[in-house]
């Protein structure tokens, strides 16, 4: 019976349950418990593995630049103006079901990816899909995207996950027609969270686009309730070894 057991759990693709049924099978240990015990272990077993591969599923999905980072690691030290009491507060990515932004700044290397990507992690966690760009890229794919007609595809695949962060915000500034794809995301997604990195403090985000009016409903969009981080201190880069 145990071999039948094995084989019919085999057939199923339940590899997993079938490992650990072989486990029990030559462990004496395992005679001791009631078959609710038992039968409660192999459900737990295969529960897991289901939930781990999702998982791993939903953070390579997410195309992160760091995507072992997590909340549990971020540095709090004075010099960088990172509260942990408001880390925790959204640890429970509620701000993503409500479809709220966040806005993380500070100079070069003070860990803003890091801390974007410790959220994304956070979401994968819990189930929820992410997205993450450069948005200087995504912008140019969005102009290709009118030229060869996946421009419609494009724009819906951004509707999708229940977060999509943009990174880099500013590091060049928006042209007009850039204006006016960002403005699609953005208002594509009004019920749902844009995560935005920008080395740009909130209050220089005007002068990024060059179409003034477009960049108002943008920000207006963005800004309203949005989370913010406003990082400080030195790179936490370290410099190459000699």
């Amino acid at each position: 019976m145990i071999q039948q057991t094995l084989e019919y759990l085999k057939e199923m693709r339940l590899s997993v349950m079938e490992r650990e049924y072989r486990r029990q099978s030559e462990l004496s240990a395992f005679s001791e418990l009631t078959f609710e015990e038992k039968f409660s272990i192999l459900v737990d077993a295969q529960w897991r593995e289901r939930k781990n591969k999702k998982l791993q599923r939903l953070i390579r999905t997410a195309n992160l630049r760091e995507p072992g980072a997590c909340l549990e690691e971020l540095d709090y030290s004075n010099s960088r103006g990172l509260e942990k009491a408001q880390v925790i507060r959204l640890s429970d990515c509620v701000w993503i079901r409500e479809g709220r932004h966040m806005l993380i700044t500070g100079p070069c290397g003070t860990g803003k990816t890091y801390l974007s990507n410790a959220f994304a992690n956070c979401a994968c966690r819990y189930g929820l899909s992410v997205k993450c760009f450069r948005l200087t890229r995504l912008l140019i794919d969005l102009q290709i995207g009118r030229g060869d007609g996946s421009w419609v595809k494009i724009l819906t695949e951004l509707k999708k996950p229940d977060l999509l962060i943009l990174d880099d915000f500013g590091l060049e500034g928006i042209q007009n027609i850039h204006c006016r794809d960002f403005l699609e995301v953005v208002d594509d997604r009004s019920s749902k969270s844009i995560l935005l990195t920008s080395q740009l403090p909130v209050a220089s985000w005007h002068g990024v686009f060059s179409d003034p009016t477009i960049g108002e409903a943008i920000l207006d969009r963005l800004l309203h309730q949005a989370l913010r981080f406003e990082l400080k201190g030195p790179s936490k880069r370290r410099e190459p070894k000699i």
